[in-house]
């Protein structure tokens, strides 16, 4: 009597020894597409043609003058913030608090601005970039210490903080810094002209894209070809092994924290001095948030976060031309989120090969 054959596929999954970039390009491209798809259900289940609305946010987002220089200036604190909240992920420390760290550097910026107003722009510029990275820095260090010393977790600690700050400059514009001829809105009293970052090429693009641009260089260097960058990398990857080799892990972890934050005050200041130039309730509307996801698509690599930055600013403008047809600015965030779960849920396929196995079975 002859056993009966049967054939089974199993699924073998294997860790990939290099991720090569065309990979990386080739799944993260077609996750955003897919994510595009996937709210285009919604889109059509509203009314809506998505093709006819993907067209209209990319050309008011980057064909226009006007819509390219909204787009660079939406980018430039996604710029900062992102590359602050990547230095922080790249030892696993989760910085949830760049929002509140937007807020805290703008307050402090704003202070100075207030504070001297007659200083000529050449002094009084680099005192408010100071004051905001300072700030922003140690707004990072509240959650830092203990997380350091006591193993606190901080991705709660941080999201707290967040609150705590934007309520404080809430304080600060209803209230003592209130401008008595602001028509009772909630903002201080006008900067004077030196404490306004220079505008670029004749356009509202401020001097901040300048200062991000160097901060992203400067990054790519200290975390690729310095020994500091080479810590921060092993305390992320292995905190034990680190600590076996000698790394200063909680001086690391202050160092990285105060960074992070200080680059996300960073931006805080940029919105002050290059757009609102004044402080007012709701200075960043939600960057320190979105920052996070631009962090995560761009691999935590300072030049794919400025380029993520960028597409995501024109996002951003882009969702007010929908607006024109019904639909709510809203949209923008919604495809933020798809793009982040598409490319989140196909990491896997960047870190690991999958292939199926046929075996035989006797029966």
């Amino acid at each position: 009597m002859k056993n009966n054959e049967r054939t089974r596929k199993n699924i073998i999954i294997e860790k990939r020894a290099s991720v090569s970039p065309i990979i990386t390009i080739s799944i993260t491209l077609i996750s955003i597409v897919m994510a595009l798809i996937f709210v285009s259900v919604f889109l059509f289940a509203k009314g809506y043609h998505p093709v006819e609305i993907y067209q209209m946010m990319f050309t008011r987002a980057f064909i226009s003058k006007y819509g390219l220089t909204e787009t660079v200036i939406k980018a430039i604190p996604l710029m900062l913030a992102g590359l602050g909240i990547s230095i922080a992920f790249r030892m696993l420390l989760w910085n949830i608090g760049a929002e509140g760290q937007i807020y805290m550097g703008a307050f402090a910026a704003s202070g100075i601005a207030l504070a001297f107003p007659d200083l000529p722009r050449i002094v009084l510029l680099p005192a408010m970039l100071l004051a905001g990275f300072v700030m922003g820095g140690l707004w990072a260090l509240v959650a830092a210490i203990p997380r350091a010393l006591w193993k606190v977790n901080e991705t709660i600690t941080t999201l707290m903080l967040n609150y705590i700050a934007i309520l404080w400059v809430s304080y600060l514009v209803f209230g003592p810094w209130k401008d008595p001829q602001g028509f009772n809105f909630p903002l201080t009293r006008e900067f004077s002209e030196g404490a306004a970052y220079p505008l670029l090429f004749g356009t509202r693009v401020h001097f901040g894209i300048i200062i991000a641009l160097l901060v992203a260089l400067v990054l790519y260097v200290v975390l690729n070809y310095t020994r500091w960058g080479y810590e921060i990398r092993v305390i992320g990857e292995s905190e034990s092994a680190a600590r076996y080799a000698g790394m200063n892990v909680m001086r690391n972890i202050l160092l990285v924290m105060f960074l992070s934050g200080g680059l996300a005050g960073m931006a805080g200041m940029g919105e002050v001095a290059g757009v609102a130039h004044r402080l007012q309730a709701g200075v960043s509307p939600g960057y320190g948030y979105t920052a996070i996801i631009v962090a995560w698509l761009g691999k935590l690599n300072p030049w794919v976060i400025v380029l993520i930055a960028f597409l995501f600013g024109g996002l951003t403008v882009g969702a007010s031309a929908v607006q024109s047809v019904g639909l709510p600015a809203a949209t923008s965030v919604m495809i933020q989120g798809a793009i982040l779960f598409f490319v989140l849920g196909a990491d896997i396929f960047m870190r690991y090969r999958i292939s199926f196995n046929r075996k035989r079975e006797e029966g």
